[in-house]
C-alpha cells in the first residue's frame, strides 16, 4: 500500500518530485511562460545578457552595468531556457508560506476583518520589529502597494502578490 501512496504524492507534485512543472499550477506556468517570452527579446529560447539589457531598457533602465547583467545571468546553473527560468522562480519561492497562512498572520493585525491595515501602523511594525525594513524598502513597498486615500493598505493583495507574483485583477 505504501508504494501507491508514494506514487500518488509524486504525481501530485509533493515530496521529492524533481519535476519543476509540478511545483506550479498550470495558470502560473502560463504566466511565467509569458514573462519568459517578454524577456527573451531575440526569441532564441535562451535569456542572455543582451535580452536582459533590452528588456530593462524598455522599462527605462538604460545605464545597467555589464557586471550587473553578468551577475543576473550567473544566478542560473547554465543557459537560461524556460525550464531553468521556472526552476529559478521555484527556488526563490521555495519555503514561502501558502497564501492563507500569510493572510491569517495579517488578520491578527485586523481585528475587524476589513482586509486593510493602516499604513502608519504597518510601517511602524516593519521598521521597528525583527528584520527591520529600511527607508528604501518602505518606499518600494508603498510604490508597489500604495495605500488608499484613507491611509489603508490592502494586505490581502500583498499576500496574493507574495504567493502568486502579480496583483489580482479587479473583480
Amino acid at each position: 500500500m505504501a508504494p501507491k501512496k508514494a506514487k500518488k504524492r509524486q504525481q501530485q507534485g509533493e515530496g521529492g518530485s524533481s519535476n519543476v512543472f509540478s511545483m506550479f499550477e498550470q495558470s502560473q506556468i502560463q504566466e511565467y511562460k509569458e514573462a519568459f517570452t517578454i524577456i527573451d527579446q531575440n526569441r532564441d529560447g535562451i535569456i542572455s545578457k543582451d535580452d536582459l539589457r533590452d528588456v530593462l531598457a524598455t522599462m527605462g533602465q538604460l545605464n545597467v552595468k555589464n557586471e550587473e547583467l553578468e551577475a543576473m545571468v550567473k544566478e542560473a546553473s547554465g543557459p537560461i531556457n524556460f525550464t531553468v527560468f521556472l526552476t529559478m522562480f521555484g527556488e526563490k519561492l521555495k519555503g514561502a508560506d501558502p497564501e492563507d497562512v500569510i493572510v491569517s498572520a495579517f488578520k491578527v493585525l485586523d481585528p475587524e476583518g476589513t482586509g486593510f491595515i493602516k499604513q502608519e501602523f504597518l510601517q511602524e511594525l516593519l521598521t521597528t520589529q525583527c528584520d527591520r525594513f529600511t527607508a528604501e524598502e518602505m518606499t518600494n513597498l508603498w510604490a508597489a502597494f500604495p495605500p488608499d486615500v484613507a491611509g489603508n493598505v490592502d494586505y490581502k493583495n500583498i499576500c496574493y502578490v507574495i504567493t502568486h507574483g502579480e496583483e489580482k485583477e479587479d473583480e
